[in-house]
């Protein structure tokens, strides 16, 4: 991609019309040329935080892939930006684009720890791990300005209730002291998501992200307080860092992960035109290899929604892809495994009473 032209610090380079929209906007070049002779810019390229309301937080997960039952996300769209990111197409359902858009139009939602106690506090509740970030990261930027994940632990904490984070952000240190205090009592595991052991990969992959040194000094501070921490390798990209298996995992290893997990790419609904368009501009001398080699993982298709297959594929690739997981799992994680949490606490913390039966 020229440099000149790239818009700069974001992964998809374009507005994929949205599904459920008749109508698509088009930036002309008769306007782009307009912006040129008048000196101004066409597309500012700013981020916006959009606040939202919904009446609950906690999802219950229905797909049997994904190793979670309920999910919670504070944040709607990621400035992180990672071009694979199978969450774009869930910015559609809010009525923007899952390219540019996603990245750049985040929906806040300022009430969740309040939404979450309510949850935490029905009768009918019992003790469940609960995954932050089952969808778009909740340590993605809008955390530094709004703390709505800070806010959400502290409740994890009041209630003695079991939660799981995913994030690829380094900024989770900054609630080191509650992650501790959860960890105590056997309530948190951490998952962090590292693609690449090199720097030129991930800037490509996933503009806004916190580089891969800062991931594996999270990865060490966090294992080095007993917090349990997962890394996962995730996606694999045929192609592009299906070789790095091996080497990223004994580095993981090396900074304390007690355990790693991966998926393979797929490019389902709009991500494979943001993708295709992505590399295209990005690796065009790979760009064929690359999307063959995915293709081969999913019965031919760039996208694959069956249940079962679409995390793991099939095929050779995907074969040679999952023997080297497994093969990094005996070689550098042997005894060694995430701790199931603890669900017993939460009863006599959710109204302040032990339970005499």
């Amino acid at each position: 991609m020229n440099p000149k032209s790239a818009i700069k610090g974001r992964g998809a380079q374009q507005n994929t019309p949205n599904r459920f929209f008749e109508l698509s906007h088009e930036v002309r070049n008769d306007f782009l040329e307009y912006c040129h002779k008048e000196g101004e810019k066409a597309d500012k390229n700013k981020t916006l935080y959009l606040p939202v309301f919904p009446k609950t937080i906690v999802n219950k997960v229905q797909s049997p892939d994904v190793g979670m039952a309920y999910s919670m996300n504070m944040y709607q769209g990621c400035e992180h930006g990672c071009i694979y990111c199978y969450a774009r197409n869930t910015h559609e359902y809010w009525g923007y684009s899952a390219g540019l858009d996603f990245e750049r139009r985040i929906l806040v939602k300022k009430d969740a720890a309040k939404l979450l106690e309510a949850h935490l506090k029905k009768k009918s509740w019992k003790a469940q791990t609960i995954v932050m970030s089952g969808n778009t990261d909740c340590y993605q930027p809008a955390e530094k300005e709004f703390e709505i994940t800070r806010q959400c632990l502290q409740v994890f904490l009041k209630y003695k209730h079991p939660v799981g984070i995913i994030t690829k952000n380094a900024l989770i240190l900054r609630d080191l002291e509650v992650l501790k205090a959860l960890a105590k009592d056997n309530l948190v595991t951490v998952n962090i998501s590292i693609t690449s052991q090199f720097e030129d990969t991930r800037r490509i992959l996933e503009p806004r992200t916190a580089s891969i040194k800062k991931r594996l000094v999270t990865v060490k501070v966090l294992s080095e307080n007993n917090i349990p921490v997962n890394v996962m390798l995730a996606p694999i990209i045929p192609g592009i860092n299906n070789h790095e298996i091996l080497p990223l995992a004994k580095l993981v290893a090396e900074h304390g992960a007690q355990s790693i997990s991966h998926t393979i790419v797929r490019l389902n609904g709009a991500i494979g035109d943001i993708f295709t368009d992505w590399i295209y501009k990005t690796m065009p001398d790979k760009a064929e290899k690359v999307l063959h080699q995915i293709a081969d993982c999913h019965g031919g298709s760039l996208n694959d929604s069956r249940f079962g297959n679409r995390m793991r594929g099939e095929g050779k690739i995907a074969e040679q892809i999952n023997n080297l997981i497994a093969l990094a799992k005996r070689k550098y994680f042997a005894n060694k495994k995430m701790p199931n949490l603890n669900t017993t606490l939460f009863e006599q913390h959710k109204n302040g009473q032990l339970k005499l039966f």
